[in-house]
Formats: structure tokens, sequence, C-alpha cells
């Protein structure tokens, strides 16, 4: 992948999907973005915001993530964050809302480089809606997880590979050592 053509997408790293589950995975998104960082790739971040009576408190019951500290960056992505393209507020799973789409048609960005949480919804559809668009979606297996542990994270990284293809699940080390980032 070319790094001018690509994005690190960081999905809802946010303090109300840090679980005691998810927690780990902090660190290792916080060393993809800064090794991301150093080779002087652009970054954008996502917040999931939720509202009142969105599909999500109507249909299953779920009204979290509506107001800060929640849907806050983590304290260990708030710099990294500040540096970004930008942070994208989001009301569905994917990236890909208006805003969202028009961000990554002006950058020209091709390749969608994801990590966060949670692989088995929005990290899913940010990499199907990519897919979709004609975009080179790349997940990070080592740098996603989910709120809801270790087996909604398995099967969402089964799904997503059924989806766009085995071949676009890698690990960092295979990102940054296995020559997948081209620099100029």
């Amino acid at each position: 992948m070319d790094l001018v053509k690509s994005v690190l997408v960081v999905v809802d790293v946010q303090n109300g999907f840090v679980s005691s589950k998810s927690a780990p995975i902090v660190p290792r998104v916080a060393d993809v973005v800064r090794r991301w960082e150093q080779l002087g790739g652009a970054t954008l971040f996502t917040r999931f915001v939720n509202y009142p009576e969105s599909p999500y408190e109507r249909l299953i019951h779920w009204s979290r993530m509506q107001k800060p500290p929640e849907i806050d960056i983590v304290g260990d992505l708030v710099e990294a964050s500040q540096r970004a393209v930008g942070v994208l507020d989001k009301p569905i799973y994917s990236l890909f809302t208006d805003e969202g789409t028009a961000v990554v048609a002006d950058h020209g960005w091709t390749d969608i480089v994801i990590v966060g949480i949670a692989t088995e919804s929005c990290v899913l559809k940010t990499a199907c809606d990519a897919f979709e668009r004609g975009l080179t979606p790349w997940v990070i297996t080592d740098a996603v997880y989910s709120h809801a542990g270790e087996e909604p994270h398995e099967a969402g990284l089964l799904v997503t590979g059924r989806f766009i293809g085995r071949r676009q699940l890698v690990d960092a080390d295979t990102l940054f050592t296995e020559k997948l980032v081209v620099t100029a």
C-alpha cells in the first residue's frame, strides 16, 4: 500500500468502550499509531456518539455513549487524536457517514488501515463499507478487540475475513515489517 494514499483509522477507542476485556488493546493501538506517524502516515479517529431515540436505543435498548466521559477518546490517545487529520463523530457503526466518506474522498485515500474497538461491530462495518466502496481495507488483528471479550472478537475476525478477504487481516508486525507500507 502507498502511504500517501493510506489512512490509519482509529475506531472508537473511547472511555465507554474500554472494559476490563478491551483495556489491553489500548497500548497496542497507541503503538500502531506511533509507528504509523513515524512513517509520516495520516491518521483519522472516529468517535461513536449515540443520541436519544436512536435505533440503538429504540431497537436494542442501548442508551450508553451519549455524553462525556463515555464518548471521550481514551487518555493514552488524546494527543495522537489532536495530531490526526480529524476526529469524526458518528452516530452509526461505520466511518462512512456522509462526512467520513467526504474526508476519505477529499484526501484520495485508497487503503483504509483499521485499529480499534469493537471487532464485531464498528471495526467490521468500517472494513466492509470500505470494501464495498472499492477501497482496500486492512484490519490489524492485534490492534482490534471487543469490549465484550474474546468470543465476539474472534467472531468479528471470522466474519470480517469472509467479507473482505482473509489476506486483508494482518498483524502489526506484518504491516510494518513485511513491506506492506511503501513510503516515498
